[in-house]
């Protein structure tokens, strides 16, 4: 259908009604239970290098103006930045100015003497790798929320690979829209001294550049940027005067001084944004799959500074309100530091989740089966007691689990399972330690009591070990791991109330304040 369209399944709760008037929410799935999208996203960290070097080349001009250094030319070239000076007597204060301000940059001095070349260390680089990385994660786990999905899963797979784990979300479009979208802004001047369609023929003016409106009209900036996209530290969309759709913009303290500095002396010139976005597309190329990246750059607005302005401002000139929620969630989100490519994108449908519960839960009831039969065959009364306690520890854990609202993946039913092991297993301890206290000779009140006394020290031993390693395991795991370690705490802690108040409430129930000869053990 086109580009215009997205086409995609999406799920919706089947919770009662009678449950949703009280309040109550379907439990939230992984993505193994519930279905969703798993992506594997690959960061163009040379980018990242290649748009530090662009900041480096535009700062440099600046910086050698302030200092008022003279040159002939500053560019880059194979990875270098290379300056040349109008004298070689100016060699020492563009040094002692590098030193001092451009620390990253190694310094390489050529034959000829008015030329310096600098080129980005190879610790900074990576270093601006690594950030790169870093600030991806974050941005995307920003847009991930803004997409409302709960429980998501992001994190750093290698160098230069993130993985998305999305769970109960269908559309795909949507998904790699708001994710794989390297879109920023950049405000520029427009250049009104200089002729455009020499530009247009092929002969653009030093420090300007060409660029096309939406209409396809060409147009000539400055090519010095006054603010970025990385900038910006807020943005909404809204309309402007006229009821057009607009995006509301904040910049951070850097953003505002640069523009309120431009507008003051700017009053009466025109002002464009340029809108900036990378996409990435699969064609077939003689039968095979070839990855094609595009950098998409138009002016989207041509404006005339009417006044001074640096904090809040418009930006208008958007096609659609569409457009002006994406173009505002991106920006609010933050721009990624490098493009991101995904490379890999599996798809769990809700069918296979279903599947995965179904076995999930035929492992549960096994297993439960098989204790309840093991303990009512071998303590019989008190094994019965034993089995109701675990009964009432399942219903809790499911309990605490919906009341907070935790996401239950396939090693976290794993982990209510092994639940029922370890709390069937207090039991064993303190049925133990009963039947040792009877052939010692004790009464069977007695026995009771020093049953539940004795083993208590031992339970609470083996279960706050248990606990420790369940507590890292949340605290260092991600994912299902961590899913896994959520319901094993619950579990712990509810199986040490339902194993020993619980059982001891019963047994006393049943034997408090009578005299026996023998207990059903």
């Amino acid at each position: 259908m086109g580009n215009n369209y997205t086409v995609a399944l999406n799920l919706a709760p089947t919770t009662p009604s009678w449950l949703q008037a009280i309040g109550a929410q379907a439990m939230y799935l992984g993505l193994d239970l519930r279905g969703g999208v798993h992506f594997l996203l690959e960061v163009d960290i040379d980018a990242a290098v290649k748009q530090a070097e662009e900041r480096y080349n535009d700062d440099l001009r600046l910086a050698l103006r302030e200092a008022k250094i003279h040159y002939q030319n500053v560019s880059k070239d194979n990875g270098f930045i290379k300056v040349t000076l109008k004298e070689a007597n100016d060699k020492s204060e563009l040094l002692a100015l590098l030193s001092k301000e451009f620390r990253g940059l190694s310094v390489t001095e050529p034959e000829a003497a008015e030329q310096v070349w600098l080129k980005i260390s190879e610790s900074d680089a990576r270093e601006i790798k690594k950030s790169a990385v870093a600030q991806n994660m974050t941005t995307l786990r920003n847009r991930v929320n803004e997409l409302g999905v709960a429980e998501p899963v992001i994190q750093q797979q290698g160098e230069n690979r993130i993985v998305v784990q999305l769970p109960g979300v269908q559309d795909t479009s949507r998904a790699k829209e708001i994710l794989g979208t390297t879109a920023t802004l950049e405000y520029r001047l427009v250049d009104t001294e200089h002729d455009v369609q020499q530009a247009v023929a092929g002969h653009p003016p030093i420090g300007s550049r060409l660029y096309y409106e939406k209409n396809g009209n060409p147009i000539l900036l400055d090519k010095r940027i006054i603010i970025t996209g990385d900038q910006i530290v807020d943005s909404a969309s809204s309309s402007d005067d006229d009821g057009r759709p607009s995006v509301s913009i904040s910049l951070n303290g850097i953003g505002a001084s640069k523009m309120g500095k431009l507008t003051q002396v700017s009053i009466g010139k025109p002002m464009a944004v340029v809108f900036i976005e990378y996409k990435n597309e699969t064609r077939v190329v003689n039968g095979e799959k070839v990855r094609h990246k595009e950098k998409v750059e138009k002016v989207i607005s041509v404006a005339t500074i009417q006044g001074v302005f640096s904090k809040r401002f418009q930006t208008t000139g958007l096609d659609s309100p569409q457009e002006a929620r994406n173009l505002a969630l991106l920006l609010r989100a933050g721009a990624l530091a490098a493009p991101v490519d995904i490379v890999e994108e599996r798809t769990v449908g809700p069918s296979l989740g279903q599947d995965n519960i179904d076995t999930g839960m035929m492992s549960f009831f096994v297993g439960f089966a098989l204790v309840v039969f093991f303990m009512a065959v071998y303590y019989k009364l008190f094994g019965m007691i034993a089995n109701v306690a675990l009964a009432f520890n399942v219903v809790i854990v499911v309990a605490i689990l919906s009341m907070l609202q935790a996401t239950l993946t396939l090693p976290g039913i794993a982990g209510i399972i092994l639940t029922v092991g370890m709390s069937v297993d207090a039991n064993v301890l303190i049925f133990e330690r009963i039947k040792e206290e009877i052939n010692n000779g004790n009464t069977p009140q007695s026995s009771i009591f020093s049953g539940y006394d004795k083993a208590f020290a031992t339970i609470l031993d083996s279960h706050f070990t248990n606990l420790v390693v369940a507590v890292v395991l949340f605290a260092f795991g991600t994912g299902s791991v961590k899913g896994f370690a959520v319901t094993l705490i619950i579990g712990i802690l509810s199986s040490m109330f339902t194993a020993i108040t619980g059982t001891r409430m019963i047994i006393n129930w049943i034997y408090g304040d009578k005299r026996v000869e023998k207990l059903s053990i």
